[in-house]
Order: structure tokens, then C-alpha cells, then sequence
């Protein structure tokens, strides 16, 4: 099966190498670019951090206490994160829930945390923690940069009837999917394949427009590509 991938490149570039490897085809078609922002670390005493994406360690790589407590969303962003040097991390389920779960297990409501994030960022975990007492300051220090176009070979791909499923992970991705394939004419293309995405809340921009959606078992890497694997 040809899938396309929509993720920033080069995350699209290793879920590529993993779906070769499942004998699929793919086509990679970034809508977004991940840049930093050269935002500063706000300067605040905090207990932990929250990281939600393993983005966030570009900006973190100058971070002085690499020591320091880190609850992470998932097992790909503490990999990145052992990586750089972080030595107390913590890790969630791979989704905001789970993630808020954890915190509120380990730590006392008392506690001062920053979470580093991304310019256009979800509410949560910030919002459930916040209203149980927690302190949480935001750091955005990176952003996901919309791309004016689609690749030529994905839309020819789109145009042909030449994918049979379309990945996604996010939902500002998928939003911006829509976009892009609207201004290259290519709704009906759009609406005549299926999407893969990682949680009902990836789904949704794509349910809104009438798309079939499939849904991930779990919000991870993992659960997605079975997901493609029973798709084929």
C-alpha cells in the first residue's frame, strides 16, 4: 500500500523507514516545519518539567539542570531526552491524560512546573493541572511552521487515486492537510482515501469534512502502524 506521510520531515523520514520496512510504499508531504523560537526559558523556580514532545529538546539543550525532574508524554520523547542528558525522567502513556495522571499521582499540588511546548500548543495538560492548585508556567520554545504547499508528487499521488491511506499525528497537521489540499483542488481526492490518525482528536478536522477516519488502539507510533498494517 502507497501511504502518505504528513509529519514534519524529519519525523515523516523515520516513520517512512518503519513503514518500508512493513513493505509499504510511501510518499512523504510535510504541512508544517518544526523551528525553534529563541524564546528564553522564563526565569522561574520550578520542581519539574512537563515535555510533551521530544521537539522540545532543541530548546532544552542549553538547559542548565539536566538533573532536574522531567514527566515526559511518551517513550520516543524520554529517549530524546536521555539523549540530551536529562537523567530524571518520568514517562506517560503518550497522551495528555495520561501525562496530567502521572503528575498529579507523584507530585503535591503545591509544586511549581514549566512546561515546555510548542508556539500553537493544546491547553493540556496546563489546564486540568492548573485547576487542582498546580502552578504552570509555559515555555514556547519551539513552533510548528504551517508549509505553503503540498509536494508535486504527493498531489500528483492525491490526483491519480494513487494513495491508499494518508497518516496523522496531530491535529493542527491535519488541519493544515485540509488546507493545503484545498487550495491544490484536491478535496474529493482527499475524500476518497482513508486517514490514520493517532487519536480521535487527529480525527476531527478530518470527521468535520466528511473524510473516513481510522483511529489508533493507543496514542502512539506503534498503535498507528498496526493500524496501516490491518489497513493493507
Amino acid at each position: 500500500m502507497r501511504i502518505l506521510v504528513t509529519r514534519a520531515q524529519e519525523d515523516a523520514e523515520r516513520t517512512a523507514e518503519r513503514l518500508e520496512g512493513l513493505g509499504h510504499e510511501t510518499i512523504i508531504a510535510p504541512v508544517l516545519q518544526i523551528v525553534p523560537t529563541g524564546d528564553p526559558a522564563p526565569d522561574v523556580a520550578c520542581d519539574a518539567l512537563i515535555v510533551t514532545s521530544a521537539h522540545a529538546m532543541e530548546a532544552l539543550s542549553a538547559f542548565a539542570n539536566k538533573g532536574m525532574r522531567v514527566f515526559s508524554v511518551g517513550e520516543r520523547t524520554s529517549d530524546v531526552l536521555r539523549a540530551g542528558g536529562f537523567t530524571s525522567i518520568e514517562t506517560a502513556e503518550g497522551d495528555a491524560v495520561s501525562l496530567s495522571a502521572l503528575i498529579r499521582n507523584t507530585l503535591p499540588p503545591t509544586s511549581t512546573l514549566l512546561h515546555v511546548t510548542a508556539r500553537h500548543h493544546k491547553e493540556e495538560p496546563a489546564a486540568s493541572l492548573r485547576a487542582l492548585g498546580f502552578t504552570v508556567h509555559t515555555w514556547e520554545g519551539y513552533e510548528a511552521r504551517a508549509l505553503e504547499t503540498l509536494p508535486e508528487a504527493a498531489m500528483e499521488a492525491l490526483r491519480t487515486g494513487k494513495i491508499g491511506a494518508v497518516l496523522h499525528y496531530s491535529r493542527r497537521s491535519a488541519e493544515l492537510f485540509i488546507q493545503l489540499a484545498d487550495k491544490a483542488e484536491l478535496r474529493s481526492a482527499i475524500l476518497g482515501c482513508p486517514h490514520l490518525c493517532l487519536s480521535a482528536d487527529v480525527a476531527a478536522p478530518l470527521d468535520a469534512i466528511g473524510a473516513a477516519t481510522r483511529i489508533a488502539g493507543a496514542p502512539h507510533e506503534d498503535a498507528l502502524l498496526e493500524l496501516a498494517r490491518g489497513h493493507s
